[in-house]
Formats: structure tokens, sequence, C-alpha cells
């Protein structure tokens, strides 16, 4: 696909920002109050979009409890921001690596250093998506201009496989056929026009953040607002985990350390233990019995 198949120049994410005209006219003080202004329209474009990104985080956590796996695809910013969305969960939330995968176009390689091109490659991300994608799963295709060859490619071959779709965007009037779910959030022109990188990759992160993050919570993965699935990798997350073990539990550090042990540091066995004053194996079986959600055994 070129520019005679896709007008760019007509796409809301290339026009000019009015309010931004003068940016290398004005002392530099001036400059990142003009850029502040801008960022400060992104939190109320992407509240409009919140309906939206609630059918995206059901579909997720419903795919997600069922044993699908969830694909994100972009390419550039958008595609960036659909690693980190992949590589943060398994810590946060205790998933597993395989469950939450990101597809950027142009490789890994791609993620360090532009590759210029790789975006407009329809076939690789059809191709890319259908050795993947199966039924029940879901395919989340990010794209600023919501025309991204690549990740049209990748929404098709996941409609195609039977997969949930859905495309964030920062065009209001993509049309998108190939999504089941379309999430536009309308932040107007960049102030560098043209830069979706800026406050179009700022409503993006915003977004994905609340998507991810409320599947997590309706998918048993929180208590209150404690990550008590988190994952024991690093010294840092250990004392988290000790913490919560403490607060949740109701017991002193030192107890909450020698419970983790015991649970080979799962947190909410851990936690169901101190709680409910038992042993290891019967607060496995009822965290088994209630399919991890600690809400229905503590209240």
């Amino acid at each position: 696909m070129n520019e005679k198949t896709i007008a760019y120049s007509r796409l809301p994410t290339e026009q000019n920002n009015p309010r931004t005209r003068d940016l290398d006219r004005v002392p530099l003080r001036k400059v990142l109050e003009k850029l502040n202004y801008e960022d400060a329209l992104v939190h109320k474009a992407v509240k409009k979009a919140i309906p939206k990104i609630e059918k995206a985080a059901r579909l997720v956590s419903k795919v997600y409890l069922r044993g699908g796996n969830v694909f994100f695809i972009g390419a550039g910013t958008s595609g960036r921001l659909g690693v980190l969305e992949a590589a943060e969960l398994p810590p946060t939330y205790g998933v597993k690596p395989s469950r939450f995968r990101a597809l950027m176009a142009g490789g890994k390689p791609a993620v360090f250093r532009s590759k210029e091109g790789a975006e407009d490659v329809f076939e690789n991300g059809r191709r890319e998506i259908a050795a993947l994608a199966k039924r029940g799963d879901a395919v989340i295709g990010i794209a600023a201009s919501g025309v991204t060859p690549y990740v049209k490619g990748g929404l098709r071959a996941g409609k195609k496989a039977g997969a949930g779709t859905v495309l964030i965007t920062c065009n209001p009037k993509e049309r998108t056929p190939e999504a089941d779910i379309l999430a536009a959030i309308d932040v107007g022109p960049e102030p560098i026009s043209g830069s979706t990188r800026m406050k179009s990759g700022t409503a993006t992160k915003l977004a994905l953040n609340m998507l991810s993050t409320s599947a997590m919570v309706i998918s048993g993965k929180v208590y209150r607002n404690w990550m008590v699935d988190v994952k024991t990798t690093s010294h840092k997350l250990v004392l988290r985990a000790e913490r919560i073990t403490a607060t949740v539990g109701g017991v002193p550090q030192e107890e909450a350390q020698r419970l983790l042990d015991l649970a080979r540091n799962d947190v909410k066995t851990a936690i169901v233990m101190a709680r409910m004053k038992i042993g290891l194996k019967k607060a496995r079986a009822l965290l088994k019995k209630h399919n991890g959600f600690l809400k229905p055994i503590l209240g």
C-alpha cells in the first residue's frame, strides 16, 4: 500500500495544529507550556473512549480466563507500546509470557531502531498473526493513524482465525471492518505535525494501561488494589510480595516470609494461609475452588 491507496494527507493524525504554528519562534519556556497544554487534552480524549476500552478489557479477560492468548500488533511507537504491555504483564500479574505476546513490524530489531517501510507490508502482519492466532484468542491492533497496513493484515488474519479483534487508534474517522471493537481516541493534531509519538503515543499508552489493568482486575489478579499474583523475580519484588502478604494476610513481616517460603512465593496462597489460618494444601484447594479469586475467600 502507498500514498495512492491511502490518503495520508487527509488523516487526522497528519493535520497541522494552529496552536503550535509559532513553536520555533517563542522562548523555550513557552514551547514547554504549549506542549504541556496539548498533553492536557489527551486525558479528556481517552475518557470519551472508555466504553470501547471497557469492551476490549472484557474481551481480554474472557480470553485469558478461558486459556486463550492475546497478541498485540503494531509498528513504530504503537508497536513499541505493545511490546511494553507484553513484557510488563508477566511480572506484575503472574501471567505466562506466552499468553501475552507482541508482534512488531520489522521484528525485534525494530524495537530499538526504526525500520522504515516495515509498517507498509500488509502481508507480513497477516502472515505473522495467521501462524499464531486461533479461535478463542484476541488480537489487539495498535495504530495511531488507524490505517497501518501491517496492523490491518494482522487484524484480518485474526478475524479469519476466529479470534476477537480490537483496534486502538487516534483516528476518529477510521472504520475498520476487521476490528470487532474499535477504540478511537480523538486527540486532535499533534504539536509537531504528524509526530504521533507525542499525544497519540500518550493516549495509546493510557488506553493500554487501562485495558490491561482492568482486564487483570476482573480476572482475579488484584485484591482490593494489591497485585496479589506478583512474581518474585527481583529483590524489589520479593520485598513487595512480603509487604503484600503481611498487609493483606494480617501477619508480621517475619511470618509473611515464612508463609511465602512454604507457598513457594505464591502470594495468594500465603495470604489465604495467613488469613484463614490453614495449611498449604487447604489454601491451594480453596484457591482452586474459586478459580484463583481471593475476594470470595476473604471477603
